[in-house]
């Protein structure tokens, strides 16, 4: 615990410019998504769907962290079981209130990892506790019942899990996993071989088949034109519409905030006969980890021509160039991500209601959450791999 002389204390701050640059870089390091993300999210104009908070850990007068939240209105269906899903959705017709759920979040909208951001020498074990108080409080002044600590992986469980019972009473129940495929030196060829027999085979007959029907230029760009940029986010609206689970919905003012960062890089891919754009991948490199955050297909030409594997192998590329020794590609799309030789990490939601009989529904709800219930790809993959299911329970 805090000494008595050195308490923890909690400030809030409504925007990312609030808080001095060097405490970002000492919180969110690289390969941290660090302050140059949650401006673009705060300048591209999502109010509609998410009033950003930051929380800033203090001991004594010293900054020692950064936690930034936010609030949003959940769709319950996104993460229960269909049966309880299709209850909360027919509920929902006469009662539109009751398929949603304001809920405070503890992460970010769009990382694929929540983070609590300390400064060396700031132990979690030591915070947590205040934080966590602190943060309730301000769930209840956002009108916010729900809390949610979002995306966070096994190593923080520890200290995380000590809110579980007693006065805080969270539950903890499993996320999307996130997904990474690690790059092993020196090159491309190192990372074909440590794919499986069958995994290699179809990867490389799948390129073969698409450059014999289709060639492709491709480009890496870090600040788009605005012509470019209309045509990357036509493609990231086809690739958005066609998704199965959809939790933030993005403009066209993120890409044009997002250009220019320093980590963001644009990966374009065209038909060199037509000029046409045919996909793009938006990347951060950051570190030894470059991150596939976003990505768009024409799927009018997708088909027989397996662009998302064209557009893998360009980032392979990349990564190989930058010296990157990962690949994050986050969650969702487990299928194609699999057949390219990602493993799955694990995450977590730490949940707690206010009201106790919601909170006791709730985490009945979560108890019957696992990968298999929440994406089909995942419930095959697991039964083709059982041994998956402990990790994906414990981390």
């Amino acid at each position: 615990m805090p000494s008595p002389s050195s308490p923890v204390r909690i400030e809030f701050v409504a925007t990312s410019r609030e808080i001095d640059d060097a405490l970002w870089s000492a919180c969110f390091p690289s390969p941290w998504e660090g302050r140059f993300w949650y401006q673009t999210l705060e300048a591209c104009g999502l109010e509609d769907q998410f009033d950003f908070h930051y929380a800033v850990i203090k001991t004594g007068d010293r900054p020692v962290g950064i936690v930034p939240c936010f609030v949003h209105d959940v769709p319950v269906a996104l993460v229960a079981p269909a049966p309880v899903a299709w209850c909360f959705n027919f509920l929902s017709r006469f009662f539109p209130r009751a398929g949603c759920q304001r809920t405070f979040f503890i992460g970010s909208p769009c990382a694929d990892e929540g983070r609590i951001g300390l400064a060396p020498g700031a132990k979690p074990a030591e915070v947590i506790g205040p934080l966590a108080e602190a943060l309730r409080a301000k769930a209840r002044a956002l009108n916010a019942p729900m809390m949610v600590f979002k995306d966070f992986p096994a190593a923080d469980l520890p200290a995380l899990e000590t809110l579980c019972g007693g006065k805080s009473d969270f539950f903890r129940m499993p996320s999307y996993p996130g997904t990474r495929v690690r790059l092993p030196a020196p090159d491309k060829h190192a990372y074909l071989r440590a794919l499986s027999g069958p995994h290699r085979h179809n990867l490389s007959k799948k390129l073969r088949r698409s450059k014999e029907l289709l060639a492709l230029e491709t480009s890496i760009v870090d600040r788009p034109s605005d012509a470019e940029l209309a045509e990357i986010f036509g493609l990231f609206m086809q690739t958005y519409e066609r998704g199965k689970t959809k939790f933030e919905r993005l403009n066209l003012r993120f890409f044009e905030n997002i250009r220019g960062q320093a980590p963001a890089r644009f990966i374009l891919q065209r038909d060199p006969a037509t000029g046409e754009l045919l996909t793009f991948m938006l990347v951060f490199s950051l570190g030894g980890r470059l991150i596939n955050k976003f990505i768009g297909l024409d799927y009018r030409r997708a088909g027989r021509t397996f662009l998302y594997f064209r557009l893998f192998d360009a980032a392979l590329d990349f990564a190989y160039a930058t010296g990157a020794a990962e690949l994050q590609s986050g969650q969702t799309g487990y299928r194609a991500k699999l057949d390219l030789g990602h493993e799955l990490v694990p995450l977590f939601n730490l949940v707690r209601h206010e009201n106790p009989l919601v909170h006791a529904v709730y985490r009945a709800i979560g108890r019957r959450v696992t990968w298999r219930t929440l994406d089909g790809d995942l419930a095959n993959f697991l039964r083709a791999h059982p041994e998956c299911d402990r990790r994906a329970a414990e981390g």
